[in-house]
């Protein structure tokens, strides 16, 4: 296999004639893809950063075998591929000169695809985190549920809201790779796209989210509660209310992702009736020394 077997653009309507299909084939595998895409489509190619957004298909026989996008200063999000494609793409983004943060895929891909720029750009590699892909079977809602009740959040919720989520990408690691946190706001304000559980005396507790539905498939993200409030059952219970609402606004597919290294929340939404998927794994990569 050449790097050249892989069609790199920085056009988003060239890149989906080519790869709406694929990833519309697989909507859970590619759901980071079909989610990104739409609102670069929908909200411009800068929303989630200052750099040009870059994207590439693998094609082979006409027939589409993987792709990938970058919204800088992202990491390189990658579908599933083999290790000779996935090698292969590295080896032509690092003829380009591109530089890379990091690499986002499922895990034999990342790794295969860390390796390989590693290789040959002398980079650093660490773990940045392992992800597990749930998709949701029964929902199965937490009872008894926490005293309080869910409702949409509004325009006046909106400092709480943008504060609530830089101490979520804080927490996770992506703060300097998130998108503005006001403008992440406005647009979930705007489609009703946040869920706010609150106490019996009005008081918002925790947050789910809830991505605008593309090829039948839905993503919660993001669940977030404040650390001085966890324990208590929000969490749980506003995730069962969003997919349920999913459900009610009949999404085929209905998924999150968890942090494997949190015990927890993996088995918390296994309890709602989420089963597991595909696992995950993101590198960065920091400069080391030159290659020989």
């Amino acid at each position: 296999m050449t790097p050249d077997d892989w069609h790199i653009t920085g056009d988003l309507t060239r890149f989906l004639s080519r790869a709406g299909e694929f990833l519309r084939s697989r909507p859970a595998l590619h759901t980071v893809h079909l989610t990104v895409t739409e609102a670069l489509g929908g909200r411009g190619l800068r929303v989630y950063g200052e750099g040009d957004p870059v994207f590439g298909v693998l094609e082979r026989g006409g027939d589409v075998r993987a792709a990938f996008f970058r919204t800088p200063p992202g990491r390189l999000m990658l579908t599933p591929a083999g290790a000779k494609e996935a090698a292969g793409l590295a080896a032509q983004l690092a003829l380009r000169g591109d530089e890379l943060p990091g690499v986002m895929a499922e895990l034999d891909t990342a790794a295969g695809f860390a390796r390989e720029w590693a290789r040959l750009t002398g980079a650093d590699l660490g773990l940045h985190a392992r992800q597990r892909l749930y998709r949701l079977g029964e929902l199965t809602p937490p009872y008894p549920l926490p005293p309080g009740r869910p409702r949409i959040a509004a325009a006046n919720d909106r400092e709480r809201l943008v504060r609530w989520y830089v101490e979520f990408t804080e927490a996770i690691g992506e703060s300097g790779t998130s998108q503005d946190p006001g403008e992440w706001a406005d647009a979930r304000i705007a489609y009703g796209g946040i869920t706010l559980w609150e106490t019996p005396d009005g008081v918002p507790v925790s947050m789910a989210g809830i991505t605008p539905k593309v090829a039948g498939q839905v993503r919660v993200a993001p669940v977030y509660t404040p650390a001085d409030l966890r324990g208590r059952g929000y969490a749980g219970a506003v995730t069962a209310e969003v997919s349920r609402m999913a459900r009610a606004a009949n999404a085929r597919e209905v998924l999150l992702f968890t942090d494997l290294a949190n015990p927890t929340t993996n088995a918390l939404y296994q309890r709602l009736g989420y089963r597991p998927v595909e696992d995950f794994a993101g590198y960065d990569f920091h400069a080391g020394p030159a290659p020989r």
